[in-house]
């Protein structure tokens, strides 16, 4: 299945649902809480005619998703989830190596993308994929990082 680009078109709800789904397991560990719950199936759709959103899906509902935004030197990678029924079966890394081959379309070195601290599971699966983490940030009101900033070169791979 390769992966399809939705716009702003398209019926987000069964992508915010699959969103909602993917991220309900860090409900508990992270603080502050996602931006997920600010996001809507308009806001998608706003991002999609803003941003790259990609989906793999066999039928109606997707499996994986992610949201690409191309900036200045890099392209941020955003809101990747697999379903947790899809989990283990290279989805990621399938979505992962779209990115690469957009980032590379677009003249773009790098992929830039931000992981809570508290996940630290995700930390070793971006190590993985040739990751490293290039920064901490914390969000407004903390005095403590709340996020890490993961870079892959996409030239020293080239």
């Amino acid at each position: 299945m390769q992966p399809v680009r939705l716009g702003p078109q398209d019926d987000m709800a069964p992508v915010h649902a699959l969103l909602h789904a993917a991220f309900a397991y860090m409900e508990a560990r992270i603080d502050p809480p996602s931006s997920l719950h600010r996001m809507t199936p308009e806001s998608l759709a706003r991002d999609a005619a803003t941003k790259e959103l990609w989906v793999i899906r066999p039928g109606p509902a997707p499996l994986a998703c992610v949201l690409l935004t191309p900036e200045t030197d890099h392209l941020y990678l955003g809101k990747l989830a697999v379903a947790e029924a899809a989990r283990g079966t290279g989805l990621s890394r399938q979505l992962m190596d779209h990115a690469v081959t957009r980032a590379a379309v677009l003249g773009l070195p790098r992929i830039v993308l931000q992981s809570r601290i508290e996940l630290t599971e995700n930390h070793a699966i971006f190590a993985r994929m040739g990751f490293v983490e290039t920064g901490r940030t914390a969000h407004d009101g903390y005095d403590r990082p709340t996020s890490l900033t993961f870079t892959r070169d996409l030239t020293a791979t080239a």
